[in-house]
């Protein structure tokens, strides 16, 4: 009896591995994928860049206005409005001052007032000292204050106490001679948070105001304070809030 040879089976289609077809079919779906997530990725981390910027931003401003509070920073020269009167108080609202000169920045020591232009406070924020054009990270804080009585020579003593406008811009505003720009009572172009996008690098990241209290031999002295928040309308010649 001659015994029968027993045929190997062939390998069933589902154990022969991908063909060309199928791999090039896979390549194009992760493509196609891609290709739809790619803008998601990009706007959610716009957003989370943009949000950290006007994160430090605020936090420069506050660190601002507490150095000028406490005496650490001085007071800024930059004068806004008008001194108070006897029927007026000071008149000073944040779009009345206009925004940093554009196009020049010198700033080579951190944490101090520039030199050029000198209205402007520079918060270092990478490892090189000062605040430079090219810097991506580096902020300059913009300090006003409104205009006070003098103290004998003293023109606009700001030991009277005043009201404090602050306005915080990125470095790299500065790296042309495009005028920055400011919030107006019809226009608010203030960085938002949330914005998927790089930002505008000449719009404020922040702006706001404070009452910095009077110091010195005007402190606690509720004239100053009367004199600075009283109504800029003109008033009768008593004043109600004396």
């Amino acid at each position: 009896m001659i015994p029968q040879k027993q045929q190997n089976k062939s390998l069933s289609s589902s154990q022969s591995g991908f063909t060309i077809i199928e791999s090039l079919v896979a390549i194009i779906v992760v493509s196609i994928l891609l290709i739809g997530i790619a803008p998601v990725i990009v706007l959610a981390v716009g957003v989370r860049v943009q949000a950290r910027r006007v994160e430090r931003a605020t936090e420069a401003a506050k660190t601002y206005i507490d150095g000028i509070r406490s005496g650490a920073i001085d007071a800024p020269t930059s004068i806004v409005g008008t001194a108070p009167t006897l029927t007026q108080g000071s008149s000073i609202l944040l779009n009345d001052a206009p925004p940093p000169t554009s196009g020049s920045l010198t700033c080579t020591t951190s944490s101090d007032y520039c030199p050029t232009p000198a209205t402007v406070y520079c918060i270092n924020l990478d490892e090189t000292g000062g605040c430079q054009v090219d810097s991506a990270s580096d902020l300059v804080v913009q300090g006003f204050r409104s205009a006070t009585l003098a103290t004998g020579a003293i023109a606009n003593d700001p030991a009277r106490g005043y009201r404090l406008g602050v306005r915080v811009y990125r470095a790299n505003g500065f790296s042309d001679s495009t005028d920055f720009k400011k919030n107006t009572p019809t226009a608010n172009v203030t960085q938002s948070a949330s914005s998927g996008t790089l930002g505008d690098r000449k719009a404020p990241l922040v702006e706001m105001t404070t009452d910095i209290a009077p110091t010195g031999n005007f402190n606690g002295s509720y004239s100053n304070w009367c004199d600075r928040l009283r109504s800029t309308r003109t008033l009768p010649t008593t004043s109600n809030c004396r």
